[in-house]
């Protein structure tokens, strides 16, 4: 069953163990479908959908100014070879289809709530869902994005690999590729331009807390977070809350996070830990700025962050910076 729009030709069907499944292009958030595709879906004649259909709008059970739309269909016209007919066809999206197959009597429809029954099932008990097939199809591009993030990585032992993988996760709800990497295409500032008030006391005594954890649990010495130089965290925190001409210089939280990052671990203003103090002042003005995801930001996946922070080139900066502003974007 096709529906030819102005997207490429999509194929609602429904496969052997009742699941309905889409082949071809979807960039929706639903599928839709005529009545004459939902009867065949569900192997009964399209006066059953119809009465089903009516049914539903008369329950309530859904709107029919939602689920319902109109669009123009092309089809041959008359026995004149090339000679077209354009009319308006009345489409339903995936909520029909679904509430149709439940209301049907028909041995295919039966196999459909056999699924979906396991499907909602395993959501419920499993807490996820998954669509084997769909993953099948886009393995290659996913071991490509994989492969893209590995190759920024260090070399060698420095990053585990489950850690590795959680900085693959971070990067998942953002659309980045090594092509983007290459050509310098990576955002150059946030989204967040509201002002936050910080000073470098409050970061330092933050990192002192830090410290004094750490010596507890006999993960750091004296020597962590001792400033090479008098005002080292100060001079980077002027430096990222500088003005220029009137106006800031990274003049979004997600821009001044990032860059936070990356003058803690590139500059070595400490003696020992610049890294972990990093990560640190990192998600510390995050969560000041109160744009921290902790659900994205794991302790794998900003310890894989900070190490490659800490391992690029310094000709490479800005690229650099991107990548952190690029797992920041929303």
């Amino acid at each position: 069953m096709k529906k030819n729009t102005s997207d490429k030709s999509i194929v609602l069907y429904q496969s052997s163990n009742g699941a309905i499944e889409l082949r071809g292009d979807l960039k929706k958030e639903t599928i839709w479908a005529n009545q004459a595709q939902i009867a065949a879906i569900f192997g009964v004649d399209r006066s059953v959908i119809t009465r089903h259909i009516k049914n539903i709008f008369s329950d309530k059970e859904l709107r029919e100014e939602v689920v319902s739309a109109k669009f123009a269909q092309t089809t041959p016209h008359g026995a004149i070879k090339g000679k077209t007919q354009t009319k308006e066809v009345e489409y339903y999206n995936l909520d029909i289809i679904l509430a149709v197959g439940y209301r049907t009597k028909s041995s295919v429809a039966i196999k459909f709530r056999q699924w979906a029954t396991r499907t909602l099932r395993d959501h419920i008990v499993k807490g996820y869902t998954i669509n084997r097939k769909r993953i099948a199809q886009n393995y290659d591009e996913f071991l490509q994005a994989v492969e893209s993030l590995k190759s920024l990585l260090p070399a060698g032992d420095k990053v585990r690999a489950e850690d590795a993988l959680e900085l693959v996760k971070l990067f998942a709800g953002t659309w980045f590729s090594l092509d983007a990497y290459d050509k310098a295409s990576l955002p150059t500032t946030g989204s967040t331009k509201k002002q936050v008030q910080i000073t470098a006391g409050d970061l330092a005594a933050g990192i002192a807390g830090l410290k004094q954890d750490l010596m507890k649990k006999k993960q750091a010495s004296a020597l962590f977070a001792q400033e090479r130089q008098k005002d080292a965290i100060a001079g980077i925190v002027c430096t990222v809350f500088q003005s220029v001409f009137g106006r800031d210089a990274y003049p979004t939280l997600e821009a001044k996070a990032a860059h936070l990052l990356y003058f803690f671990v590139k500059n070595h203003p400490f003696t020992d830990g610049n890294k972990r103090a990093g990560a640190y002042a990192f998600v510390w003005f995050l969560n000041r700025a109160g744009i921290l995801r902790k659900d994205k930001m794991t302790p794998e996946a900003l310890t894989a962050l900070t190490l490659l922070v800490a391992e690029s080139s310094p000709k490479d900066k800005d690229r650099t910076v991107g990548l952190v502003l690029q797992l920041l974007r929303k």
